[in-house]
């Protein structure tokens, strides 16, 4: 079985479009989600494009995808465009979103019990990086028994040991974090082989569609700061740091 990851879309459907067109991605036996899907600029096409994969979709749900659901039961939300998308998704998609599980765990050949998650195994808002010490790993990873853990939540991709638990963070497809493109993952269970992945994107023609088509009051701001420029890995790390 091969496994494709796709993290942190955030709405941005012309980078999901372009990593679905990927041929190790239309090709992969699963898509795993895990989660921050739709908070974004195009929150309503991106849910049902990828409501469109049916089974060959694994979903777990993000941090932001839980505050959709918040924010469209009347909760204040913790940005704009949060509020916006909320207010954009139709009911099906706001019960799509509250249904989807916190965790997945798949049998993945060589690679062992994988578990796929959000943020960490105990919460799906909790930062953990790859230069975190083992010592955090271990209360990270606490109680769990599986062989490999898949998460996402920080945009920045990276594979590591923590106490031979194989840690895997796809990245993000929509906001990514130290370089342009649309970061994904793909899991091999046959050759026991993880591979970070980076489909090319023209940012300029993302982020002009993006105007075009998003009714985010903010876009263009939106745009100006998460497509056409992007926040280097060692911006990330500083703003994360004391939380991970």
């Amino acid at each position: 079985m091969r496994i494709a990851v796709l993290s942190d879309v955030h709405g941005v459907l012309p980078a999901l479009e372009a990593v679905l067109s990927e041929p190790d991605v239309a090709a992969a036996d699963l898509i795993v989600l895990t989660g921050d899907v739709a908070a974004g600029p195009m929150p309503v096409e991106t849910l049902d494009l990828l409501v469109s994969l049916g089974e060959r979709a694994l979903w777990v749900r993000g941090n932001a995808d839980r505050e959709l659901v918040e924010i469209a039961g009347g909760k204040a939300g913790p940005f704009a465009s949060a509020e916006w998308a909320a207010k954009e998704l139709r009911r099906d998609q706001v019960a799509l979103l509250s249904g989807m599980p916190e965790r997945w765990t798949v049998e993945l050949g060589r690679l062992g019990s994988t578990l796929f998650v959000h943020g960490t195994p105990r919460s799906d808002e909790e930062i953990v990086l790859v230069d975190s010490s083992i010592e955090r790993w271990g209360e990270v990873l606490a109680g769990e028994s599986a062989d490999t853990v898949v998460l996402g939540n920080t945009h920045m991709p990276f594979v590591r040991l923590a106490d031979r638990v194989l840690v895997v963070n796809p990245g993000s497809v929509g906001m990514p974090y130290g370089r342009h493109g649309a970061q994904w993952a793909l899991l091999d269970g046959e050759s026991g082989a993880v591979t970070l992945r980076n489909t090319p994107l023209d940012a300029r023609r993302v982020g002009e569609r993006l105007v075009a088509e998003s009714g985010f009051g903010g876009i263009e701001e939106w745009v100006a700061e998460y497509v056409t420029s992007v926040y280097s890995d060692a911006e990330a790390l500083a703003a994360f740091g004391k939380r991970g």
